[in-house]
């Protein structure tokens, strides 16, 4: 692009993706008369995914709107929660997400992931096939063009990384009730019915015991049941207090 150039100011939040971008937001950016505005905002580093209202003089346009010399873009950040349109809310998570994504089913949210890595394509294809929000870090990823819908995930650690979901999305929770190793549905089972998951020690110090319909793997409040506790309780905490 070598023609005209726009000036395009980003919100605050989007910043930390256009490399090029003074301290005041703005960058500047040329025009060939054919390419659309969001190929330019995705040009300047920016994921479509991250984008909300585009602004071009004052007035709001569709990303595929043609920018000419002169215009003043202001592009703006995803509004919170964000709706997503078109089908149920469930999510699909990059193979660098392996503990959002278990925290996520903990709370009961439908959530897709795989340990190995299956590549951008075949991951933007699911996201498509499933209707599914693709979250990562890869900003690359989240620009591939048969993406359904995606959300770009800001920070490295795990919590915040949750606390950013559940603002973003505002999915429903039903602690409890999905399985964390391949996210199906638990259901209520008998200590018999798994009894050949457990150990001498378990077997006579638990009676409650619940069955993934999907994998079959045994649950039950173990030692580690007290800091999967704190992670819901603070989890709903936190989402109570954002309504």
């Amino acid at each position: 692009m070598n023609g005209p150039e726009i000036d395009v100011e980003f919100a605050p939040e989007l910043r930390l993706f256009v490399a090029r971008a003074r301290p005041t937001g703005t960058a500047r950016a040329a025009t060939d008369g054919v390419s659309t505005l969001g190929h330019v905002v995705e040009s300047l580093g920016v994921p479509l995914t991250e984008v909300g209202a585009l602004l071009v003089d004052g007035r709001q346009v569709a990303p595929g709107h043609v920018p000419t010399g002169g215009e003043s873009v202001s592009v703006r950040p995803v509004e919170h929660p964000q709706k997503i349109p078109g089908a149920p809310l469930r999510f699909l998570l990059d193979v660098h997400l392996g503990t959002l994504a278990r925290r996520l089913r903990l709370l009961g949210v439908d959530t897709a992931y795989e340990s190995t890595d299956l590549g951008d394509p075949a991951l933007a294809a699911l996201s498509a096939a499933e209707k599914r929000v693709l979250l990562s870090r890869d900003r690359g990823l989240l620009r591939r063009r048969e993406l359904w819908a995606g959300g770009y995930v800001y920070s490295t650690r795990p919590e915040e990384q949750l606390r950013e979901v559940l603002a973003r999305f505002r999915p429903e929770l039903r602690p409890w009730t999905r399985c964390t190793a391949c996210n199906g549905l638990l259901e209520e089972a008998t200590k018999e019915e798994v009894a050949d998951q457990l150990e001498g020690g378990t077997e006579r110090s638990y009676d409650v015991f619940a069955r993934c319909r999907a994998c079959g793997r045994a649950y039950w409040k173990g030692a580690h049941h007290e800091q999967l506790e704190a992670v819901v309780e603070r989890a709903l905490a936190e989402f109570a207090q954002g309504r």
